[in-house]
């Protein structure tokens, strides 16, 4: 199976793809952890990437699909993955398209995790991020066992200054623009799957892993 997940800031795509990864013994790419992984390890990607990080610039897109691209390569994959942050306009969909192509792939299931706005801005004003390895923590729904303390690596927790409620609204209106083409292109591809991503992350996963049981026997049919 390889799958995708769309949604908005806060939706849970993180959470959710490495939770259905792990019940789908699947590898979880994530390309935010991909940028972080070569940027860490000081690889030719990363060093480029980071010099636009420097600037407080966004990483270009050639970077992201290098680093996915070598990710793709991995022997692990072949058999499917789960993939977040990825793609984020139509350029990028095209690209994984090819990606998947060359190497005699295809995509099964584009998954959009539907999120109310309320819900989104309850989430992400109330985000912990670590400093040192990028962990996400919740003040009500997921805190730290220690105050303002990673759990996995002991870093510093902080809020991320794009967790504010008033820019998160000006991201959720940058963020629909781009989605509903992202929508049109998998819908025109029958790939696109909705999902409420409104509740707690356990009855979303459950959902999820519900219609993905659902695709699977239809193709039996």
């Amino acid at each position: 199976m390889r799958i995708i997940l769309l949604g908005p800031p806060g939706a849970g795509k993180g959470t959710q793809a490495k939770a259905l990864a792990e019940k789908l013994k699947l590898p979880h790419i994530s390309t935010g952890d991909l940028l972080r992984q070569n940027v860490t390890k000081d690889t030719q990607l990363g060093r480029k990437a980071q010099e636009f990080m420097n600037k407080g610039a966004l990483v270009p897109d050639e970077l992201v699909t290098r680093m996915l691209n070598e990710r793709i390569e991995q022997a692990d994959v072949k058999g499917g993955f789960i993939l977040d942050g990825y793609p984020r306009n139509i350029n990028q969909a095209e690209t994984l398209d090819a990606l998947l192509k060359q190497r005699n792939m295809e995509l099964d299931m584009a998954v959009y995790l539907d999120t109310s706005e309320p819900v989104i801005i309850q989430r992400l004003t109330g985000r912990l991020v670590c400093s040192s390895c990028g962990a996400n923590f919740h003040i009500k729904n997921m805190p730290p066992k220690k105050d303002m303390l990673c759990d996995n690596c002991g870093g510093r927790l902080y809020q991320r200054t794009d967790d504010r409620e008033e820019t998160i609204r000006e991201r959720l209106k940058v963020y629909r623009k781009e989605v509903s083409e992202l929508i049109r292109y998998y819908t025109a591809k029958q790939k696109l799957h909705r999902l409420s991503a409104d509740d707690e992350a356990g009855p979303v996963l459950d959902r999820l892993l519900n219609m993905i049981a659902e695709y699977n026997d239809s193709l039996k049919v």
